[in-house]
């Protein structure tokens, strides 16, 4: 059950057998269905998860209107950093776009597995940083990407996006409307005819 978090980690961190068997310990299983939330606004985040199957859109609420920061699929992991780091309320929402497979490792827990192995404190950091890194191309294309550029950059990091995700939170999350994005498809899809 917990075979592909083990292989994941392993792609990171040299772990022994016994080593691997620390995940089963600390990690809890959990199955979402589609729309299902991981985690709601105005709670606290004490976990953070792994993605081993589905999609998991990142969105906050302002003045009503649900806003898309990122949208994780597989071999991805998901948390609010500052929630979960601070102890303070979430202002962002994680919810299943399919029905989607997350191993989640709460904050106690995560210390525990630290102190029992100092391997894994090497690991959480490769993947903070993956996280860090995430969040940096995010903002960066949206301060200085055109709508298309961002697009066209989209599709290239994420194929399977638009069989995985409706049109709409594609269009939020790249700031634009839906049928800004439908203009844009078919300008690029023009251009590849010609």
């Amino acid at each position: 059950m917990f075979d592909e978090l083990k292989k994941y980690c392993k792609q990171f961190v040299s772990l022994s057998e016994t080593e691997l068997e620390l995940i089963e310990k600390y990690f809890e299983s959990k199955h979402l269905k589609k729309k299902e939330f991981l985690l709601q606004d105005n709670t606290s985040c004490n976990f953070i998860a792994f993605v081993s199957a589905g999609t998991i859109r990142h969105f906050h609420i302002k003045d009503g209107v649900e806003r898309t920061c990122d949208i994780s699929f597989n071999n991805s992991w998901v948390t609010d950093f500052q929630s979960f780091t601070l102890d303070t309320i979430s202002k962002i929402n994680l919810q299943a776009m399919e029905n989607s497979a997350v191993f989640l490792i709460r904050k106690q827990n995560l210390y525990k597995l630290y102190k029992e192995c100092n391997k894994y404190e090497t690991f959480g950091r490769l993947m903070a940083e993956q996280v860090a890194q995430r969040a940096t191309e995010i903002a960066m294309s949206l301060a200085s990407e055109k709508p298309e550029e961002r697009f066209l950059n989209l599709i290239k990091k994420q194929p399977e996006l638009f069989q995985r995700v409706p049109q709409k939170y594609i269009a939020n999350f790249l700031g634009i409307s839906p049928e800004s994005l439908s203009r844009i498809r078919n300008r690029i899809h023009q251009k590849q005819k010609s």
